[in-house]
C-alpha cells in the first residue's frame, strides 16, 4: 500500500505574560515548523493567555473575543504566510452572556475552514470551566482541509470515547486535541504519575479503537491560582503523536516549551483497519443504552 506522509507539528508552549508575547512565540514556532516541512500545526488550548479557569471571576470574560475577530485574523494571516494548516484555540464571545471554548481551523491559503466548540465542559477543582463556557452545539463534525479531514476535539473531550468514535464515523483522517492539563502541586508523585499516564493511555486507546493517528498538544509551566487558594497548576506538557495502533510516533518533554515534529503516514489507517476491522464488527443494534445517563 502506498504511503501518504504528512509532516505535523505540535507547539507545546507556556504562558508568556501577555497576549502579544504569546502570539510572538506562536508565530516564531509556526515559522520554524513550516521551515522544517510541517504542513499541519496544532496549538495548545487557550493559547492567547493564562489558564484563567482556576477561579471564577466575571472580569475574566473580558478575555473573550468574537469569531471572526482580531485573533482569527492573525491566525489566518500566519497560516497563509507559512503555508500551513493551522489549528488554534480561543475563548469565544458568541453573544452577551454566551461564551465557548472554541477551536478554529485555517487552511494553508488562510481561509477559515471550520470551527469546533468544546462539547464536554469540566467543573473540578482548578478547572472551573462551567462558569465560563457553554457546551458546544456544533456536534462532532470533522473539518475538511487541504491535508485531510481533521477530527478536532478539545481537552476534556479526551476522556470520552464517544467523541472520538463519532469523529471517526464521520470520516476524520486524524484526531486532534488541543489541551491544558496539569498537576496539583500538592499531590504525591505517585498520584501525579497515575494522572498523566491515564491521560496518555485513554488517548492512545482512542487511536487504537478508531484506527486513526492522534495528536495531543499540552501547555507547560506553573501557573499560579488567580485567587486566594494559592494552589496553582503545574502543566505537564508531554505532548505526543500516536499512530493508528496507539504506537508513539513522537513525544515531548514535561517541563519546557517544545516544537514537536513528526511524520504521519495517513495510509496506515486503511491498512490497520483491514486487519482490525473494529468498525465492521460494531453491534450498532445493541448500543441503544448509550443514550441513557446510567443504566439502573
Amino acid at each position: 500500500m502506498t504511503s501518504k506522509t504528512l509532516r505535523v507539528a505540535l507547539v507545546q508552549e507556556r504562558e508568556r505574560g501577555s497576549r502579544e508575547a504569546n502570539h510572538a512565540a506562536i508565530e516564531q514556532a509556526v515559522a520554524r515548523a513550516a521551515g522544517a516541512g510541517a504542513k499541519l500545526v496544532l496549538l495548545q488550548e487557550l493559547h492567547n493567555g493564562p489558564y484563567f479557569c482556576q477561579h471564577e471571576s466575571v472580569d475574566e470574560f473580558d478575555r473573550a473575543e468574537p469569531i471572526p475577530g482580531d485573533s482569527t485574523a492573525r491566525l489566518s494571516a500566519l497560516a497563509r504566510a507559512q503555508r500551513v494548516v493551522l489549528v488554534g484555540s480561543l475563548f469565544e464571545r458568541r453573544a452577551a452572556g454566551l461564551y465557548h471554548n472554541t477551536a478554529v481551523v485555517f487552511d494553508a491559503d488562510g481561509s477559515h475552514r471550520g470551527t469546533y466548540r468544546k462539547m464536554h465542559i469540566p467543573d473540578d477543582p482548578g478547572y472551573l470551566e462551567k462558569f465560563y463556557f457553554t457546551p458546544g452545539d456544533l456536534g462532532f463534525t470533522p473539518i475538511d482541509t487541504s491535508v485531510g479531514r481533521l477530527g478536532v476535539l478539545v481537552c476534556w473531550d479526551q476522556w470520552y470515547p464517544e467523541a472520538a468514535r463519532l469523529m471517526a464515523l464521520a470520516g476524520a483522517d486524524l484526531l486532534l486535541y488541543p489541551t491544558a492539563i496539569g498537576w496539583d502541586p500538592a499531590d504525591a508523585h505517585a498520584e501525579k504519575d497515575r494522572q498523566r499516564e491515564a491521560w496518555i493511555t485513554v488517548q492512545r486507546g482512542h487511536a487504537v479503537a478508531n484506527g486513526l493517528p492522534l495528536l495531543a498538544v499540552n501547555r507547560v509551566g506553573f501557573e499560579a491560582a488567580r485567587d486566594a487558594s494559592g494552589r496553582g497548576i503545574q502543566f505537564w506538557g508531554t505532548s505526543f503523536v500516536a499512530g493508528p495502533q496507539g504506537e508513539f510516533l513522537a513525544r515531548a518533554g514535561e517541563a519546557e516549551p517544545e516544537l514537536l515534529l513528526c511524520d504521519v503516514d495517513l495510509a496506515r489507517s486503511d491498512a490497520v483497519r483491514r486487519i482490525w476491522p473494529f468498525l465492521r464488527d460494531r453491534r450498532i443494534d445493541a448500543y441503544g443504552d448509550l443514550l441513557r445517563r446510567f443504566r439502573d
